[in-house]
């Protein structure tokens, strides 16, 4: 069990006995029983087996399951949402072959983390390890439906793109679900209408081994085929799914990476304009905490009020439906809407993209240099041997030169004269292992430049 999810090497951490059992404690742990739960899964070899057995699990329970099958993440929270039925999804996301696993949600899409539910899963799946899975009076029945049509007809609702001007495309599906959503959602494969898009598809082929490159589009390495293509094409721009297709990032007409933050500002501005010319007087939005600081300017610009929030996303999709925002964005390219149960959706993010762009003649280029205008210095991850001692000397070194923020780790926001360049630094331990997670932010390349080498030299002191 992660923070908000299961992952694991199949075979090891993972087998179809484990999954059985989670199925059977995950319908105690949300009150299925009697109910419906909604199965679904990745292109991975293992996710189909996994999927059954987690239907067989949850139906000894007593709850009706509806598999979905092939499917990507936020397919299965369109179910979650539309049918008020909690949801499992099997996929192991960006990481390598050899891994799956699964991601949970409540009825109407809600998140889980280990405080809100995946803790009781796992030590009531061990306990049926343990023993048996007991039946109730009347098992649950196990059938199929399709939702895709569904699914692509509700994003459409959500997002018009009949009006934009001609686009060409070049998506890259990483070989994972996208190459499945992507033709259903913005293009006819669904049996909806045609757009004025014309897609330019590169690795579209379902296939759980990435033969192409990792579905993982966060790592510059894996957009390197994608902007070689849109440059040759001469495409209006790029989109890269991760393997599940619940992550969706951008490249300009010229092969430059889009930043998530600039996104997330793209379109908060057009969520807030949106719900605005509805009547909506308070408006909020959320943004995690190492996200550009352009993006809460752009909401306070827009009239809107920014929420900074922690990292991860169990933890946004919480703060969603506590604040009622109507967008949340994070620097990881997981983008949450309120029309959407609060869930987070790659294509629907790049639905709004496509939308801004096609309604005026300025290129994706100008979109990013407009909304990308601090240095950014990515997240950069390092082994440490004592994380406490290497936060403790980051602190001590920056204490008489920036106020400390403690919200998910350690924020030092510089203090700095008004004709001075800002500053500031996040500094986060992994849950999981024994690294730590910088990203800074300042005015210009050369403060990011001095303030992330220092910190870095701090970090890694010892290691």
């Amino acid at each position: 069990m992660k923070a908000y999810d299961v992952r694991g090497v199949v075979g090891v951490d993972l087998t179809e006995e484990i999954v059985r059992a989670l199925g059977a404690a995950f319908v105690d742990e949300v009150g299925a029983t009697g109910g419906t739960c909604v199965v679904g899964h990745d292109m991975r070899e293992s996710s189909p087996g996994f999927a059954r057995a987690f239907a067989e699990g949850a139906a000894r329970r007593g709850a009706n399951v509806s598999v979905i099958g092939l499917c990507s993440t936020d397919e299965t929270y369109f179910a979650s949402g539309a049918w008020n039925a909690p949801a499992a999804m099997f996929t192991a996301s960006h990481n390598p072959a050899e891994y799956n696993g699964i991601k949970f949600s409540r009825a109407g899409a809600q998140g889980m983390s280990l405080e809100t539910g995946l803790a009781a899963i796992r030590d009531r799946a061990l306990a049926y390890l343990s023993g048996d899975i007991d039946a109730v009076g009347h098992e649950g029945e196990i059938s199929e439906r399709d939702v895709l049509h569904d699914y692509a007809a509700y994003l459409r609702a959500l997002v018009d793109l009949t009006p934009i001007r001609p686009l060409r495309i070049v998506v890259d599906a990483g070989n994972g679900m996208g190459g499945l959503t992507v033709p259903a959602v913005l293009g006819t494969a669904a049996g909806l209408a045609e757009l004025p898009i014309e897609i330019l598809p590169l690795y579209f082929e379902l296939d759980g081994t990435f033969p192409n490159h990792e579905a993982n589009p966060l790592e510059p390495a894996n957009l390197i085929d994608l902007q070689r293509e849109v440059v040759a094409q001469g495409a209006d721009v790029g989109l890269a799914f991760d393997g599940d297709a619940d992550r969706c990032f951008v490249v300009d007409e010229q092969g430059q990476a889009v930043s998530p933050s600039a996104i997330a500002a793209i379109v908060a501005l057009r969520e807030i304009a949106r719900v605005k010319a509805l009547g909506a007087a308070e408006v909020v939005v959320l943004h995690n905490l190492i996200t550009s600081n352009i993006v809460a300017e752009t909401i306070v610009s827009a009239g809107a009020t920014p929420i900074r929030t922690r990292v991860g996303h169990s933890f946004i999709k919480d703060e969603m439906a506590r604040t009622g925002a109507v967008f949340g964005g994070e620097h990881s390219a997981h983008y949450y809407f309120r029309e959407f149960w609060g869930a987070d959706n790659g294509m629907l993010a790049a639905m709004n993209v496509l939308a801004e762009l096609g309604a005026h003649p300025e290129p994706m280029s100008g979109l990013r240099e407009r909304f990308s205008p601090y240095a950014l210095s990515g997240e950069i991850n390092s082994t440490v041997a004592d994380v406490s001692t290497a936060l403790a000397r980051v602190r001590q070194a920056f204490s008489s030169r920036a106020v400390e923020d403690s919200l998910d780790g350690l924020t030092m926001i510089g203090e700095v004269a008004s004709d001075e360049p800002f500053w500031w630094f996040s500094v986060r331990p992994s849950n999981t292992e024994p690294l730590l997670r910088l990203n800074v932010e300042a005015a210009d390349n050369d403060t990011m430049s001095l303030i992330r080498d220092e910190v870095l030299t701090l970090i890694r002191k010892d290691s």
